[in-house]
């Protein structure tokens, strides 16, 4: 157990601990020369079962509070001393707000100095103090009338504490290490050491750390715990560790910096927490109003942005804190805030979120988000969290934002029955109902749209899930795609069993254009507003057609408005590899042109289809064949080194220069997209 003092300056906190311990805790020149504690000041108490109990001795003088904090965010219990001769003082009853604020629940009251005064007085003053913790959590806590000068009530007081050790619950140790560094310093001999409480996980020696929110690289090389030689340190215990590695000086690691297993790291600069004002305050807090923040042995500037209401003397809401530098902290962490001028505790409470979001901070949702992550149970939180929109949560982030061990991420998902998808994980019936409403839109869409390939990605989205960032419904998407409900052609999203269909009227036009495409005019098939003067028909119902039945594959785009058969290319690509092979140089145009008969202009623009899509190769006036992308655009030829290539010339593409798209068919206006060997939306 870690016992820490509080009380006014010149309160006997130090003799106190002096006379307990023996260890006297004002180490400085300056505080044996001034009579007062200025540092932190640690000491510690052997017990006769072999355990010890430590004292961290904090100043008391109202310009030294934020030393006083540093110490306080590591206690498990407070002995609060009040003079018998003064009384409740100032810092008395900022001290034991303070205390409030932290979470501490346990208290033992010291009436020191009764030397000085009569039995009358003492009451008075436990009277006093009474009243002073009325409504908090040490009400009724045992107050005992002590003097250090002598020895009056000190062997109870010593029993007393050492009852409340032996009753105390000890930390739980299972989570991830961090340590709260209140002083670092060179040991001659050993190097670099830094001291602080453990507040939660357990670290062994030659385990390897980081130094946060600077992310400096360390390694234990030593341990003492409870000021002895130890091989590990665990959650409450006083820690003194002997870091080694590439920078690491004394002068790498501040005061407030947190020792971390490697997978806390990761700092916070944007935080949503519930905050409490102080009652004695006499006006709320204000927007965007400059506080200085104390976290464990930290203190930073700190920005107010309220997220609802204003929060008057008294009252606890949510608020989001934008930190002048980041800090390495952990969700449901206790906080304190002080005015800038360092004068006086406006508040203090919880982290909630340290991943806050800039936007829609105030939405009813967001609000739900948050009264979910302030359950201290984590499965229950974990619940509340994905039982609320966007009804999912990146499991590792919650398991190290709240600083528990890696296993949690399985215990977590065994337990509540999670489904994993990717990095995310939700309730099985909201994965569900997203599945749900996944397929029920693109049904819906497929019988609007019976001509189209599917659904744009983001389209669909939007739809189903507008909340959910897209990098993750690329995850959700892969997750269907890998259970068969959905599948994916290229950009677009469709069912597994959907397939473009044309009108019946469309298809009796395509009866009709295909014919004039094909047979001996294939190499040199007419213009789209040849075939509409051939069959009366406007120009925008062929091109309307192309587009349709360019979604199937049935056709290509080689040059603007001039389509072929996606057979005839093939065919063609036949006719360049034949001529390649016959000359180790490369072909030329009017050799290509000869083959196919179908005069140069329109010989070049074939060829220039194949360059943009890497069929051939062209150096000078010459051109050679890529014998791995022969296939492009039908079966393989014979070739002895030819191999498979990705279809790309599926309904994945896009054509028209100033018009609408043509998806299916390469066009002479853009290049292939990526070739997609799996799903990658």
């Amino acid at each position: 157990m870690i016992i820490g003092t509080a009380g006014h300056i010149d309160h006997g906190k130090t003799s106190l601990v002096g006379r307990l311990t023996g260890v006297d805790t004002d180490r400085l020149k300056e505080e044996k020369a001034r009579g007062i504690s200025i540092a932190l000041g640690f000491a510690y108490w052997p017990q006769d079962d072999g355990s010890a109990i430590g004292f961290i001795d904090v100043p008391g003088h109202e310009k030294l509070v934020h030393t006083m904090l540093a110490g306080a965010s590591g206690i498990d219990l407070l002995l609060l001393a009040v003079a018998a001769d003064d009384g409740v003082m100032p810092q008395t009853r900022e001290h034991v707000a303070i205390a409030r604020l932290l979470g501490i629940r346990d208290a033992v009251i010291a009436l020191t100095k009764t030397d000085l005064v009569d039995a009358e007085r003492i009451a008075a003053v436990g009277v006093e103090v009474a009243a002073l913790l009325a409504g908090t959590p040490f009400a009724g806590s045992p107050m005992l009338p002590v003097s250090t000068m002598t020895g009056e009530g000190l062997a109870q007081l010593g029993l007393l504490l050492a009852e409340k050790a032996r009753q105390g619950r000890n930390r739980p140790a299972g989570g991830a290490f961090r340590l709260a560094v209140d002083r670092c310093f060179t040991l001659q001999g050993a190097g670099t050491v830094v001291t602080g409480t453990v507040l939660s996980g357990t670290v062994s020696t030659g385990d390897s750390v980081v130094v946060s929110p600077s992310g400096l690289p360390a390694r234990i090389r030593s341990i003492h715990a409870q000021n002895l030689p130890a091989g590990a340190g665990r959650a409450g215990d006083r820690c003194a560790l002997n870091l080694a590695g590439p920078g690491v000086t004394k002068e790498a690691i501040r005061h407030g910096d947190m020792v971390v297993t490697p997978a806390l790291h990761a700092p916070a600069s944007r935080i949503d927490a519930e905050v409490t004002l102080l009652a004695s305050e006499a006006k709320p807090l204000a927007m965007w109003q400059p506080v200085r923040l104390h976290h464990a042995a930290a203190e930073v500037g700190a920005r107010i942005v309220l997220l609802g209401k204003e929060i008057a003397p008294g009252a606890t809401a949510p608020v989001q804190l934008v930190l002048d530098s980041p800090l390495a902290a952990a969700a449901l962490d206790r906080f304190v805030l002080r005015d800038v001028s360092a004068s006086r505790t406006l508040g203090g409470g919880r982290f909630l979120d340290l991943r806050a979001p800039e936007r829609r901070r105030r939405s009813p949702e967001r609000l739900a988000q948050l009264a979910a992550l302030g359950l201290a149970d984590p499965a229950e939180a974990l619940r509340a969290l994905l039982s609320v929109p966007p009804h999912h949560a990146v499991l590792d982030s919650f398991v190290r934002d709240r600083a528990l061990a890696p296993e949690a991420a399985g215990e977590l998902a065994a337990g509540l029955g999670l489904v994993r998808i990717g990095a995310l994980a939700m309730l099985p019936q909201h994965w569900q109902a997203l599945a749900r409403s996944v397929a029920a839109t693109l049904d819906a869409y497929h019988a609007d749209h019976p001509d189209l390939p599917g659904m744009g990605l983001e389209r669909l989205r939007l739809a189903v899930a507008p909340r959910q960032p897209t990098p993750l419904f690329r995850q959700v998407l892969a997750r269907l795609t890998e259970d068969g409900l959905v599948a994916a052609s290229g950009s677009w999203i469709r069912r597994p069993d959907h397939e473009v269909r044309l009108s019946p009227e469309d298809e009796a036009l395509w009866t009709l254009v295909a014919p004039l495409i094909g047979g001996g005019e294939r190499f040199r098939p007419p213009r789209v507003r040849d075939i509409g003067q051939m069959l009366g028909r406007r120009e925008e119902d062929i091109r309307r057609l192309f587009r349709l039945v360019g979604r199937r594959g049935d056709v290509h785009e080689v040059a603007l408005d001039h389509f072929f058969l996606r057979p005839t290319v093939a065919e063609m690509v036949g006719v360049a590899s034949g001529l390649a092979s016959k000359a180790a140089a490369g072909f030329n145009a009017a050799q290509f042109r000869d083959r196919l008969d179908n005069g140069r202009k329109v010989a070049i623009q074939i060829l220039e289809f194949l360059d943009r899509h890497g069929v051939t190769i062209r150096r000078g006036d010459l051109r050679r064949v890529n014998r791995q992308r022969l296939d492009l655009f039908g079966p393989l030829p014979a070739t002895p080194d030819g191999g498979e290539t990705s279809p790309v010339g599926r309904p994945d593409f896009k054509s028209g220069r100033g018009r609408q798209t043509v998806s299916g068919g390469f066009d002479s206006h853009s290049l292939p997209p990526s070739l997609l060997k799996s799903l990658r939306i």
